[in-house]
């Protein structure tokens, strides 16, 4: 018989949540939780062939961190921007749990849409002021073009979903490919062109050095003037002031924001350099789009079973490229 590989959970989880990861661990993985060593943590404290995260910086000091010998660091999280990369041992392969959470944000990438083209918050405030708006039109999704930066699990999610508005579809993806239908898809160099089609702009890219900042003030100025731009990625993908001028300036361009630049989960706070929140063309929400029962759960269960797959041979979700370090000073 094979042994059992052993598998480390770094995060505090209630019992029933124990029970999930077991039940989804199959009998293949041996479970341990990192909640169970109070105090300060011993080198031995981490042995383990793959660890489970979800926010490891506040889980595992770095310096603890430089012990680590597991073969597979799993997160529970699709994105891998707060990853401590450069701390982790280079042997240690790391993989984010890519698309686990695309449904729901994609439903609230539709509603966040819907509510913008109808302008919903806008006619609201009026009916609050008296005034009755009947005759005045709203927008429609219908057979629009939605373009889509960063077309893994989430962008393809949308698309999936709007599509029967009889959406087009444009993509940008690394590798300029991608096996699911699109109107229209190219590399990163062709961004002028995604973002001069597109009524609906899907951030959804994750945060890298090639990403942060993608869509700046130039790059907005290439959008329709009646755009709806949805951020469910990062907020740092996006120039905040810039995003801030177009929105205050160009009345008619509207925003969706889920992603934020500086949130509690990985900044410990959320502020804003902008209000943006008092635009009557913004909706905001506090990068919960993921947050619907069950989500969760279904999530930990699709990451551990990337660790079953790591182990078996099989393919891989979502492993990481991990970044150049940066050159050393020349003498």
């Amino acid at each position: 018989m094979t042994p059992r590989k052993s598998l480390l959970v770094t995060f505090d989880c209630p019992p029933d949540r124990r029970a999930l990861i077991e039940e989804a661990g199959g009998g293949v993985l041996e479970c341990r939780y990192l909640a169970d060593h109070p105090g300060e943590l011993r080198p031995e404290d981490l042995e383990a062939d793959a660890a489970l995260a979800m926010n490891l910086p506040r889980d595992v000091s770095q310096d603890a961190l430089r012990h680590a010998r597991w073969k597979l660091l799993q997160f529970v999280t699709a994105g891998l921007d707060h990853v401590p990369f450069a701390t982790i041992p280079p042997e240690v392969a790391i993989a984010g749990n890519s698309g686990a959470f695309a449904e729901p944000m994609a439903e609230h990438a539709l509603a966040m849409a819907l509510a913008l083209v109808r302008e919903l918050r806008p006619r609201h405030a009026a009916l609050a002021e008296g005034r009755f708006l009947q005759a005045e039109p709203v927008g429609s999704l219908r057979g629009k073009t939605l373009g889509v930066y960063g077309f893994g699990g989430i962008g393809k999610a949308v698309a999936r979903l709007m599509r029967p508005f009889d959406i087009r579809v444009h993509a940008i993806t690394r590798s300029g490919r991608t096996d699911a239908p699109v109107d229209w898809i190219a590399t990163p160099d062709r961004l002028p062109e995604l973002l001069r089609a597109a009524d609906i702009l899907l951030v959804s890219a994750p945060l890298s050095p090639e990403t942060e900042g993608a869509i700046g003030r130039d790059a907005l100025a290439l959008m329709k003037e009646d755009a709806i731009l949805l951020n469910l990625a990062r907020g740092e993908l996006i120039d905040e002031a810039a995003l801030y001028d177009r929105l205050r300036s160009h009345p008619r361009f509207k925003a969706g924001l889920d992603a934020w630049w500086i949130e509690p989960f990985r900044h410990g706070r959320f502020e804003l350099h902008h209000p943006f929140l008092s635009l009557p063309n913004v909706i905001g929400s506090p990068h919960n789009s993921a947050a619907v029962p069950g989500a969760m759960d279904s999530a930990i269960a699709a990451a551990v079973d990337n660790v079953k797959a790591f182990f078996a041979g099989d393919p891989v979700r979502g492993l990481a490229r991990r970044p150049n370090p940066p050159n050393p000073p020349k003498a």
